[in-house]
């Protein structure tokens, strides 16, 4: 692992702690150079699984515009980035146990089922844009 501090690629494990749920491992290292220690983490990387859209083509799945999107719904309200990053972990832990592909709707169905017991705000926020409300009529019918 590379040292920020000076580049040096030759670094120690000094501690090693699971974290989320024993979902992520998180290690303290060293650099053998410069002594500057440093956090890295170690997450399963769920690059197998494809994301099949409305319109039929498949992409990779990307935690990244997932972990954004939901972000955005969050805007100006009180959250908690790891209760973010949990929700998401276990999402993708059952995503990947019913197999290699996942609709695009299954994926906004289940972060909208989990944003409806954590905050009724965000939940409509990502809810007007996953089902592209045009007025106020879609949100009073949706939140009725």
């Amino acid at each position: 692992m590379r040292c920020p501090k000076c580049k040096n690629m030759d670094s120690k494990v000094v501690d090693s702690r699971m974290i989320e749920e024993g979902t992520i491992i998180r290690r303290r290292r060293e650099c053998e150079r410069c002594w500057h220690r440093f956090s890295t983490f170690e997450r399963i990387g769920i690059t197998e699984l494809v994301v099949i859209k409305k319109d039929g083509t498949k992409e990779l799945y990307d935690r990244a515009k997932l972990r954004k999107s939901v972000l955005l719904a969050f805007a100006k309200r009180p959250y908690s980035p790891d209760a973010i990053d949990n929700l998401i972990n276990n999402l993708e832990i059952s995503w990947q146990s019913s197999g290699h592909e996942i609709s695009s709707k299954k994926i906004w169905d289940d972060i909208l089922a989990a944003l409806k017991t954590i905050d009724p705000v965000v939940y409509v926020r990502f809810a007007s844009v996953y089902q592209s409300f045009d007025g106020f009529e879609d949100f009073k019918h949706f939140i009725e």
